[in-house]
This record gives structure tokens, sequence and C-alpha cells, in this order.
């Protein structure tokens, strides 16, 4: 074994320079997947606000021609509509045609509350439909909000899930608010997985996107189904009206005589003098909701869930505040004229529904079996 080594030593030692410093074919490929990774030939797996392309995921790669073809429709769709506007506006009487900004803002809200009032008092088919339309426009105005601070989400994906899940909450309760994020969380892992452009948080954008606008919006659906009709519909009717009124109170007291800020970074305008003067305005509904039949709570109880909800529902709109105020928007939208978008109107009612809901479960207030 020792002549062997000896052997082995002294061709190594009689082998020419240049045989010794060359690499093998094994450890010249060895090199090469050490290289960093600036220069190697990678796909783009990262996308920067610069360079994020227009549109959401499944616009992406167009050619020349099916872009300017998708620009040419939307231009013809505008044109349409700023018709069709200038024709109602031809048959509006003059004294209609040039309305404050207070005007639009209290013509846009009666439409608006028209609209809910009916649709809640109309049945549970019609609320879940309302909610569904109301989850699928909010869900659009929150990932459009997004893409400008520099996000990819999947709006296709985070829309159809924020519909489905008042949907499926009323046909299958949790337990199809479960599936119907399973499948969700499926989606985008495959999105995530095949669309190397996707980022982490991308996907956390998406999911949230999605359980914000649609999943919270289900504690209507539960308190509504709890309940015999009409007085499902009477009691989420009380709930919307616990929303309006802290939001009325608030902008009443607060614009009035609000001196401490509540939250200057977030939102300058509110006020602690408008945050208390919004709880006493739902803790008035809270306590008419004692009156409906099927609902089990005293004054007292009423109270305190009204000061929680209250409370839950200015987290829920200052929330809202800081996505804009993130993303460099002042409304969310522009399909409620005066108001802004849906989402602005619609922020105080998400953590207001889902812990109104917990809120009576948890308190024997309503029957309502789980699972």
């Amino acid at each position: 074994m020792s002549a062997a080594r000896g052997a082995a030593a002294s061709d190594g030692m009689s082998a020419s320079p240049d045989e010794v410093s060359a690499p093998s074919e094994e450890r010249t490929h060895l090199l090469d997947r050490l290289q960093p990774d600036e220069e190697r030939d990678l796909p783009p797996v990262v996308c920067d606000a610069e360079s994020a392309p227009e549109g959401p995921p499944w616009h992406y790669d167009l050619s020349d021609e099916e872009r300017a073809a998708r620009e040419e429709k939307r231009e013809t769709r505008q044109e349409k509509s700023d018709r069709l506007k200038q024709k109602a506006l031809n048959k509006t009487p003059d004294k209609l045609r040039n309305p404050s900004d207070l005007q639009v803002r209290f013509r846009t809200g009666v439409i608006y509350t028209a609209a809910t009032v009916i649709c809640v008092l109309a049945g549970n088919i019609p609320m879940v439909l309302m909610l569904m339309v109301v989850a699928g426009i909010c869900a659009g105005e929150f990932f459009y909000m997004l893409r400008s601070d520099a996000k990819l989400p999947n709006e296709m994906l985070g829309i159809i899930a924020a519909v489905l899940y008042p949907l499926s909450v009323y046909i299958a309760g949790l337990v199809g608010a479960m599936l119907v994020s399973l499948a969700l969380l499926l989606a985008l892992l495959v999105w995530y997985v095949f669309w190397l452009r996707a980022r982490i948080p991308d996907v956390g954008v998406s999911f949230f996107g999605a359980a914000y606008t649609g999943l919270l919006l289900c504690g209507l659906v539960i308190i509504r189904v709890s309940l015999p009709a009409p007085w499902g519909g009477a009691c989420v009717l009380l709930l919307f009206l616990s929303v309006w009124a802290n939001d009325a109170f608030a902008y009443l007291v607060g614009s009035k005589i609000g001196r401490h800020k509540l939250a200057p970074r977030t939102s300058p305008k509110k006020s602690w003098e408008g945050f208390i003067a919004g709880l006493v305005g739902s803790m008035i509904f809270w306590c008419l909701m004692t009156l409906v039949p099927g609902i089990t709570m005293a004054i007292p109880q009423a109270i305190v869930f009204g000061i929680i909800s209250g409370c839950m529902g200015v987290l829920g709109d200052l929330a809202e505040s800081r996505i804009k105020r993130n993303s460099g928007f002042k409304d969310s939208g522009t399909i409620m004229p005066g108001h802004g978008g849906l989402l602005d109107r619609s922020d105080s009612l998400f953590l207001t529904s889902i812990t109104a809901a917990i809120l009576l479960i948890a308190g024997g207030c309503i029957p309502y079996a789980l699972f």
C-alpha cells in the first residue's frame, strides 16, 4: 500500500503544471453553478413599480396589436358613456344641472340608502346578491389601489373569492367560508408557482383583499338567517343604521366642536369628540335591537355591544384610510359621486358586521349553530 501511495505521489509530482491547474469538466460545471445570481441568465421574478406592466396578470404579455385593440375598445366605451351622460344631462331640469357638492353627495347617499334598505328587507336572496355585488366592487377597488403601491395581486381570483364568500355562507354556513378560503389558497399557490413574476407579498395581498371585502361581510348573512322573516332583515337594517349613525354623528359633532385629533397621521379630520358622538349613535340603534323579536339582549348588554361595534367601525374606517394613504389615493373609486368609491362607504361596515355577528352569537342573543 505504501508503494502504491508513493507511485501515485510520484505521478502527481511528475504531472505538468498545465495538467494540474486545468479544472476537470465536473469542476467547471460546479463553478458555473456557484456563480452569483447576477451573472446567470435567470427569469425575472421580481417586479418593481417602474417595471410592472399595466393591467392585471392575465393581461400581461399582450402584443402591440392586442394592446391597441384593447385601448380602442376602452376609448369606444368611454365615448359611449359620455354620450349617455350628456343625453341624461340634456333631459335634466335647468335647476338641477349644476348641483353643489353637498347636493351630489346627498342624492348619491339617498340612492345608496334606498337600494340597501330595499334589498335588506326584500328577503334573503336579494340581500345576499347585494352583498355579492358590494364585495366584488370593493375588491376591485382594493386591488386597483394596491397596484399603485407596487403590488401585483391576482385580481381575478381575489374578486371571484370575495363574491363567493357571502353566497357560500348562505348555502353552507361557516363550512362554506372555509371551503372558499381553501380553494382560494390553493389557486393562489398554483398561480405563484407557475407565474414567475408573482411574489409572496402578492399572494398575501390577494388573499387579504378577498377576505377583507368578502369574508367580513358574511356576518350580515349569519345574522339574517339566524332570525325568522322579517325580523332578520329588521336586525340587519338596524345594524346598517348603527353604522350610518356612527359616521353621521361623528361627522356632525367633529366638524363643529372637534379639537383633539384622533389619528392625525392616518385621518387628520377625525377627532375624539366626533368619535365619542359616533359611539352614542351606534349605541342608540343597538338599544333598538332589543325590541326585535327573536333577539334576547338587555339594554346594558346592548350598550356594551354598541360601544364595541362602534369602535370596530372606526377601526375599519382608519384601516381603509391607511390603505389609501399608502397607495396615494384620495378616494378608492368614483362609482359614488360625492362619496368616492364603494369601498369608502363600506369600510366601517366590514369589521362592524363580523363583530356584531360574533357578539350576538357569543352573548346568546340569537340562535345560530356554528357548524
